[in-house]
């Protein structure tokens, strides 16, 4: 299968994919010895690529790792308010990872990381329905807002997709969604009465958080992976 010249770098992990297409506007990239100077370059792992006449190993084999994102902590590189990060609290051997959509600061629970942008992309758009599962404590329980949240609610301009909502307990609500819309849990239940003061994310798709205790990581199998990947 072929690919274009820019992910196959990336995919090495010498460069970021625009990072990669900066080396080939600038001439320092070469496909079987001959240079390129476009990112439209579609190569397999056949083709010798090479950076300033350095070989590059092969793609790295795609990886997907569940990590227990903490309280206070923001799904970003490097967050300009200096708040902590979630880098800053993994082991420094998964730092290069990528991470797959966002939890908000306050959130916790599961958040997928992966060494496959293009995975990490696909994973998130809103047409792939993959279903995310939440435990969330609300202020108040509005059954009127809640049942409004299970059919699908347009706020300030936005429509957002009917969500499943199980009472659990007192003020404790199990929320399935679909879409990943940026805080639309927060959102949603915040124009349904029913504001949320805790946050928690389960599962996303067929990957479950479990037991895995917070701030650590843990790989998942490539079972599991393709069962993911068919439901793209």
């Amino acid at each position: 299968m072929t690919i274009r010249i820019a992910k196959f770098i990336a995919d090495t992990g010498f460069a970021s994919r625009r990072m990669a297409e900066n080396l080939i506007a600038a001439g320092r990239v070469t496909v079987n010895g001959k240079k390129i100077d476009t990112p439209v370059t579609f190569v397999d792992d056949d083709d010798k690529i090479a950076v300033d006449g350095v070989l590059l190993g092969t793609r790295a084999n795609t990886e997907l790792y569940a990590f227990h994102k903490p309280l206070n902590t923001m799904t970003t590189t490097r967050d300009p308010m200096g708040r902590k990060t979630i880098y800053d609290v993994m082991d420094a051997q998964y730092k290069n990872l990528k991470y797959v959509g966002r939890l908000d600061f306050k959130t916790t629970g599961l958040l997928l990381l992966t060494n496959d942008g293009n995975l990490a992309r696909k994973l998130t758009l809103p047409s792939s329905n993959i279903a995310r599962e939440y435990i969330a404590t609300v202020s108040n329980i509005d059954m009127d807002g809640i049942n409004r949240a299970r059919r699908g609610i347009t706020v300030d301009g936005i429509k957002y997709r009917p969500m499943k909502i199980d009472i659990v307990d007192k003020n404790i609500l199990h929320i399935t969604v679909t879409e990943g819309k940026k805080n639309e849990i927060r959102i949603v239940l915040r124009a349904c009465n029913c504001p949320v003061t805790k946050l928690h994310r389960i599962s996303f798709g067929p990957i479950q958080l479990g037991n895995l205790s917070v701030g650590k990581i843990r790989k998942i199998n490539q079972k599991t992976i393709d069962a993911l990947l068919k439901t793209l």
